[in-house]
């Protein structure tokens, strides 16, 4: 399998449905909980294309462009962007699916750095 056909194998796509309980005062997904998905789809992304230990080692940057609305779908969409030798980078966004129309719209990117971790516990070649 070439480079290009394990990114696009890896991509991963998850569904949530946005409840109250995962809301703040404002009555929009708490950014910290997103926060929270959106480091686990690129976790699931990067242990997909890599199939070996992976460990979060930074959240680069991560744009709330719109909120999300208690009563919503959401979509996190995790891809591998950058592929380094120990170190990958993975982009996910967030689209925001009202329920009964359908109306579809980004409303959070960011970025996570991945390390692959070998059973000594130190950094290991993602390529091999």
């Amino acid at each position: 399998m070439t480079i290009e056909e394990k990114i696009k194998a890896s991509e991963t796509r998850i569904f949530k449905a946005v409840f109250p309980s995962t809301t703040n005062h404002y009555d929009t997904l708490f950014g910290g909980t997103a926060m929270h998905l959106m480091d686990e789809v690129a976790f699931i992304t990067a242990t997909r294309f890599s199939r070996q230990k992976m460990v979060t080692v930074s959240s680069d940057r991560i744009d709330f462009k719109k909120p999300i609305p208690a009563g919503t779908i959401i979509e996190l969409v995790g891809m591998v962007s950058h592929i380094g030798n120990t170190s990958m980078k993975v982009k996910v966004e967030i689209y925001i699916e009202q329920m009964y129309s359908e109306l579809r719209e980004k409303a959070v990117t960011g970025e996570f750095s991945f390390v692959a971790m070998g059973d000594d516990k130190k950094p290991t070649p993602i390529l091999k």
